[in-house]
């Protein structure tokens, strides 16, 4: 940690914990027998990429995915599906956070959208009576919000640029390697978090 003075932290998979499979059976209990398929093409015509750009909002995110479920699905059952893949928050993650804010500037940089969002703060408010992301860091990005998301270069350098970071001093971490790759590309200095490591394993003192 020579030399750093400011850290990004991915969200999924790295602070929080997450499990796709979930979201997949939840899907397939409402009529999607073929989930993967569906994912896979609503990928291709960029239906979630756009959702967590900001340019698909939560109406057309449910209307756009009913036709593949069953007819009578509400639609807090398909918002309750699409969340499902969103876990906890162990408790040792955030007071590692804590700890590193006495020495670091702290950012978050994740690829989400509205509902999946509010989602996890309310995981938060519900575990640790912790009402928003927020409390953790100097300012979280959130790829909807900012309209661009990762391995896009222009979401690294939004942060970059308005906190007015020098990234040979800015260490970012993400479990997804074409993430990591967006990130050297501008520049920053980074950790690629492979299971069964977890993020305390980086900043656990060496013997």
């Amino acid at each position: 940690m020579q030399g750093i003075k400011s850290i990004i932290f991915d969200l999924g998979g790295v602070l929080l914990n997450i499990d796709y499979q979930l979201t997949k059976k939840a899907f397939t209990a409402l009529g999607a027998d073929n989930f993967d398929e569906l994912y896979s093409q609503f990928h291709a015509n960029a239906l979630f990429e756009d959702l967590e750009t900001g340019r698909v909002n939560e109406e057309a995110f449910l209307e756009r995915i009913r036709p593949h479920l069953r007819p009578e699905v509400p639609d807090h059952q398909i918002i309750d599906a699409w969340n499902a893949m969103l876990l906890d928050y162990p408790l040792a993650r955030l007071q590692l956070l804590q700890q590193l804010r006495l020495h670091y500037n702290l950012y978050l940089l994740s690829n989400t959208n509205a509902i999946h969002l509010k989602e996890v703060n309310n995981i938060l408010q519900r575990e640790r009576g912790i009402p928003s992301l927020a409390a953790f860091f100097d300012k979280c990005y959130y790829s909807h919000e900012i309209g661009c998301r990762k391995p896009e270069k222009e979401a690294y350098q939004i942060i970059l640029d308005e906190q007015r970071l020098r990234p040979e001093e800015t260490l970012f971490i993400d479990d997804t390697l074409p993430n990591i790759d967006g990130a050297r590309a501008v520049g920053l200095q980074t950790i690629h978090l492979q299971p069964p490591k977890t993020v305390l394993d980086i900043f656990r003192p060496k013997a």
